[in-house]
């Protein structure tokens, strides 16, 4: 069993890859599954997810019945691993610019990618963690 994620850090902030590209896609995967979840599950779910499928393409060889076993206490399976998929799919062929050209990735997403690999601190989320962050651990 895998150890969550600490709670006084962001997600993306905890993210386990070295490799920067890798890095990016393990963001992405976060971000998905950030979404309309609360953090403390995602800090549970994420380590787990990331342990079995560390990379792009280890996850597009994933048993589907088995990522939606494990991202299951986030609610929403069938919505997550079709836009884990087309996230990871885009991903593959992504030239690491405009975030909203992944499958899946919105506002919250291509901002937190600005601000957490671009270190672009103009941006203006409208997230409230992301606002925070910027307010107290950068601005």
């Amino acid at each position: 069993m895998t150890k969550p994620l600490l709670d006084d850090l962001m997600v993306q902030q905890q993210l386990p890859a070295k490799q920067e590209r890798i890095r990016a896609w393990q963001h992405m995967v976060a971000v998905i599954m950030l979404n309309q979840t609360g953090r403390k599950p995602v800090k549970t779910v994420l380590p787990e997810f990331l342990y079995r499928w560390y990379r792009p393409s280890k996850f597009l060889q994933a048993n589907p019945e088995e990522v939606k076993n494990v991202i299951k206490p986030l609610g929403m399976m069938n919505v997550r691993i079709k836009r884990l998929v087309g996230m990871t799919v885009d991903f593959l062929q992504w030239d690491g610019n405009d975030a909203t050209m992944l499958y899946g990735i919105g506002k919250y997403g291509s901002d937190s990618y600005e601000i957490f690999f671009k270190q672009n601190y103009s941006v203006n989320p409208t997230d409230k963690e992301l606002k925070r962050y910027l307010k107290e651990e950068v601005l």
